[in-house]
This record gives structure tokens, sequence and C-alpha cells, in this order.
């Protein structure tokens, strides 16, 4: 098996850990997101949040609403809103499927990682999702505390 080389560009900007427990995701996919050059900036140098976001479909046009980016200090003039509505960018086949599942009873697009991608470029990565109810998430953590057992007993038998 090759090695498989860490790309120096790759770098996760920020991850919603919150939406997989709070969230049932169906399917996922990647998109481009409009930023302007403080923002960009910002996001390199850390401390963005995508936890309180939401995606949402409207008139045509997919957008980002309540995404923290940080202000960019070197910014003078061209400073940018911090929790400004951000245009997402798919394709129109990709916003059609988009509107459909959100048309769906309890469907919403939750903003899972945000990230440049090998080539630099900031990245999304939406997931369709349903909202998941008490008795779920209590399910959810059990069984992952029954994996931990069993990597544990396994752990101790080898």
């Amino acid at each position: 098996m090759a090695k498989k080389i860490s790309d120096p560009n790759y770098k996760v900007i920020a991850e919603n850990r919150r939406a997989r427990f709070d969230y049932a995701i169906e399917s996922d996919l990647e998109c481009g997101i409009m930023l302007e050059g403080s923002e960009v900036k910002a996001l390199r140098g850390g401390g963005s949040n995508i936890a309180d976001s939401y995606a949402a479909v409207e008139n045509g046009e997919l957008w980002l609403v309540n995404a923290y980016i940080p202000p960019y200090e070197q910014a003078k003039m061209f400073k940018h809103e911090e929790r400004r509505r951000r245009k997402l960018l798919v394709s129109r086949k990709e916003l059609a499927n988009l509107w459909n599942a959100t048309q769906r009873k309890g469907m919403t697009l939750v903003p899972l990682v945000l990230y440049f991608n090998h080539k630099g470029i900031a990245k999304m990565k939406l997931g369709i999702a349903k909202g998941k109810k008490i008795h779920d998430k209590r399910e959810t953590e059990a069984k992952r505390d029954w994996n931990r057992q069993k990597q544990r007993l396994l752990k101790d038998n080898a």
C-alpha cells in the first residue's frame, strides 16, 4: 500500500461536531463559498465557528446564514461583517436536489466542515439532515459507549 502524503494546503478551518449528535445526516456534498479577501485571511488565521449556522435555499440561490468569521485585524478599510450571509456555490442540478430535499418534512441543510482543499480554496461540506429526537440521541450515545467497551475488551484480551 502506498503512503499517503499529507497535503500542506488541506486544512480544516471549522467543524460542526455537534451536528452529528443533533441530526441524522442522510447525505452530504461539497460546495464552494463566496468570500471577501479579508474573510479568507481571517479563515487562515483560525477562530471561525459554524456550529450555530445553517444553509437555506432562497430565490434559487444557496446561502450560508449565521456563520462566524472573525475580523481580520490588518484589514483597515475593507473589513467584513462577522456574521453576514454568504453565498454557497453549487451546480443547478445540485441546487434543485437540495431544494427538493429541504421541502420534505423535518429536513434541513447543516454545515458540517469548513476547510481549504488541496488547491487552497475554501470549501464547505453540507449535510442533508433530519433532526433527532431525544431517544435517538440516547441510542446513539449508548452505541458509542458499547463500541468503546468492545474496543477495551478486545485490547485487554489481545
